[in-house]
């Protein structure tokens, strides 16, 4: 073979292996493509096919839960509503004869209402200066089932009606707690829950209400140092701070029954004004008097007298104030 067909030979191959590469695939590069997907810049030659990105069943990423093993842990173990909001069904209660929230005039609003305005001029008026906790009400009675809790919660909605107070209700009656059955709120932590120490700061148990100015603080759940509680240290304390820290805030404790509960008149000298509810036929004045002979001497006293019959043959209430015993 001659020198000039070894070259045209050797050419033609170099030409075949050019056409071979050329009609070979480029390098491919798959990536996924959602809607956030940047792609950088490829290197040049490469191809890049988009396949539809993987859906949840398919994505092997993990990321953190909401709820981690110990904040889980804490909700089992306290089912307890802590400083949430309580909705009182005011349409109920007005049918129950309490003080209606609505526009409607009646009876019991405008008899409240008397009472309320000789409770709120002790409070912020001349005399507050002369008592000690003038805005710390305790409201009783000599003995159970005399409407003490009633006018407690007629009391509470009454001045929650004023533009420019606030009310917290406190059942301090933790041994028959009444409150939170005659507002039907259901179990909630509350006073003994923070006077025993399960919660530390008294704001996680007062409850906001779907009445404006008016906040609650439950009773709690039964506990067996009930008694001892009430006249601890702590609650003392608390009451320091209700009066010190919420000047301009009206604070009504319903308390046990004054005859047989030493508690209550522990109470009593942290308060400056004191309710004593008082049916008529039923109480003794016998009772009545050793009752109020348990307030402080200092006391802002006044009597409720509950289920009076007037002459025209309506209940009604009177009240009856006096400085002491």
């Amino acid at each position: 073979m001659s020198s000039i067909e070894k070259a045209m030979r050797k050419q033609a191959e170099a030409d075949k292996n050019k056409q071979n590469k050329q009609n070979e695939p480029a390098n491919e590069v798959r990536v996924s493509v959602t809607q956030d997907t940047q792609i950088d810049l490829k290197p040049e030659g490469q191809q890049v096919l988009a396949e539809k990105a993987p859906t949840n069943e398919q994505e092997t990423l993990t990321t953190e839960p909401l709820i981690n093993e110990t904040t889980q842990a804490n909700l089992d173990k306290d089912p307890l509503t802590l400083g949430q909001h309580l909705e009182i069904d005011l349409e109920r209660l007005e049918q129950k004869g309490f003080v209606a929230l609505s526009k409607k005039r009646t009876l019991i609003n405008e008899e409240f209402r008397s009472i309320k305005r000789k409770l709120l001029n002790n409070a912020f008026g001349g005399l507050a200066k002369t008592l000690n906790h003038s805005n710390l009400i305790l409201v009783s009675s000599s003995r159970p089932n005399e409407g003490k809790t009633f006018c407690a919660v007629n009391l509470a909605l009454s001045i929650a009606l004023e533009k420019d107070k606030t009310v917290l209700l406190v059942d301090a009656d933790v041994l028959k707690p009444s409150v939170s059955k005659t507002l039907e709120l259901g179990a909630n932590a509350g006073l003994i829950e923070y006077l025993s120490g399960e919660v530390e700061d008294v704001s996680s148990v007062i409850y906001q209400t779907n009445v404006e100015n008016l906040r609650v603080i439950p009773a709690g759940l039964p506990h067996y140092l009930s008694n001892e509680l009430l006249s601890s240290d702590k609650m003392q304390q608390l009451f320091d701070e209700f009066a010190s820290r919420y000047p301009d805030r009206i604070v009504i404790f319903d308390c046990p029954p004054l005859l047989g509960v030493n508690e209550t008149t522990v109470m009593a000298e942290q308060c400056g004004q004191g309710v004593i509810v008082v049916e008529e036929f039923k109480s003794k004045l016998t009772e009545v008097k050793k009752a109020v002979d348990l307030l402080p001497e200092e006391m802002a006293v006044g009597l409720v007298m509950n289920k009076v019959i007037d002459p025209s043959d309506t209940q009604g209430y009177g009240y009856y104030y006096g400085s002491g015993a």
